[in-house]
């Protein structure tokens, strides 16, 4: 049975509730997004949970972030990332590419959440620098996407819920 998350906002604006598979929070994201809108430490925790049991109370709104195109121009991504609309608190991200997940921010949950016996740390090469990354002699490190999914991860560590 999955695991029940509930977050808030930071102001208890919104709260809301999720069922995950995988809620264990090892991935640690240091692109100029994550680490702007939601990573205290220079990076954010994306946590995996099914879309369809989202329950939410409250008012949130959602930004959907600029990404450079590599050619001198941007693009919108279809990535929402949903927010307290009165304190700003970053809650999920919701990709309608895959529209049967959404990932909440770890920071964003108040259940008491497992703790990874390895971190993986992606978009190194984005990190702002000031940030020295916490890495352990068994993370992966990254300096783009890793090769597994969140749900691959999980799987692979024996970490999956059913």
């Amino acid at each position: 049975m999955p695991l029940k998350l509930n977050g808030s906002c930071r102001c208890g604006n919104v709260r809301f509730s999720v069922d995950s598979h995988a809620p264990v929070p090892f991935m640690r994201c240091y692109c100029s997004i994550c680490r702007k809108t939601a990573g205290g430490g220079g990076y954010a925790i994306n946590l995996h949970a099914d879309k369809g049991t989202l329950k939410v109370e409250g008012a949130t709104s959602v930004f959907h972030a600029e990404l450079d195109d590599g050619q001198g121009g941007c693009r919108v991504s279809t990535g929402e990332r949903h927010f307290c609309a009165r304190c700003g608190s970053a809650l999920w991200v919701f990709s309608p590419e895959y529209p049967e997940l959404v990932h909440p921010f770890a920071s964003a949950i108040d259940t008491g959440l497992p703790k990874p016996p390895s971190l993986v740390h992606m978009m190194l090469s984005s990190k702002a620098t000031w940030v020295e990354p916490e890495i352990r002699p068994q993370d992966q490190c990254f300096e783009d996407y890793p090769e597994d999914a969140l749900e691959d991860w999980h799987r692979a560590h024996g970490l999956w819920i059913d």
